[in-house]
C-alpha cells in the first residue's frame, strides 16, 4: 500500500522564511520540519501498487501553464473551537485553483472518491493539540504582515507518506512538468 499525496514543493529560501515565523517553544505543538513545508493540492490516501500506476499515468495527462505564488498570512483551522493546524496562506492562486481542478479532476476518473471539501490552498506549518486559542492568536497576530515570494511554479509532485512516530516521511515519486 501507498499513502499519496500531490503537492506543489517551495524554494528553499521560501521554506527557511516560514521556519523563521513561529517559536518553536509551543506547547502541544507538532512543527513540520523545514524540509517537508509543501503545499498540498491533492491528499490521495492509501493506494495498491496497480492504482498507484494509474494515478502516475493520469497525472502525466495533467497540463497547465507555469505560474507564479506568493505567500501571505498565518491562521488556524479550524476557524471556530480548538485550533487544530497552523498554516500560512497563499494568495493570488487563480492559476493554482485551475491546476488543482485539473489533477482532481484527473484523479477521479481514475476511480479515486471526489474530495469532499473545497480546495483551500494553505502550508501546513503545524498540527496543534490542547493549545490555548489566546497563544494562536497572539502568534497570528505576530505574524499578521507575513509574505513570502512571488516564486515560480512549474512542476508538481506525487509523493508517498510514511507515518512514523516521529512524525510523517514524505518520498517523491514522480515529477510533473507545467508548460
Amino acid at each position: 500500500m501507498h499513502r499519496l499525496f500531490v503537492a506543489i514543493d517551495l524554494p528553499i529560501q521560501v521554506k527557511e522564511k516560514i521556519a523563521g515565523i513561529v517559536p518553536r517553544g509551543i506547547s502541544g505543538a507538532r512543527w513540520v520540519p523545514e524540509e517537508q513545508l509543501h503545499l498540498t493540492l491533492r491528499f490521495i490516501g492509501d493506494t495498491d501498487d496497480r492504482m498507484s500506476q494509474e494515478i502516475k499515468r493520469g497525472l502525466a495527462r495533467v497540463s497547465g501553464a507555469p505560474f507564479s505564488l506568493s505567500l501571505k498570512g498565518i491562521g488556524h483551522f479550524p476557524p471556530r473551537g480548538g485550533p487544530r493546524v497552523l498554516w500560512v496562506g497563499v494568495e493570488g492562486a487563480v492559476e493554482l485553483s485551475a491546476l488543482q481542478k485539473r489533477i482532481e479532476d484527473e484523479v477521479v476518473k481514475i476511480g479515486i472518491e471526489a474530495e469532499k471539501r473545497r480546495f483551500s490552498p494553505h502550508i501546513t506549518v503545524a498540527r496543534l493539540k490542547d493549545i490555548s486559542p489566546v497563544k494562536i492568536a497572539q502568534l497570528e497576530e505576530n505574524n499578521r504582515e507575513f509574505s513570502a515570494g512571488p516564486f515560480p511554479v512549474d512542476e508538481f509532485y506525487l509523493y508517498s507518506s510514511t507515518l512514523t512516530r516521529e512524525g510523517a516521511i514524505h518520498k517523491r515519486e514522480a515529477a510533473y512538468r507545467l508548460g
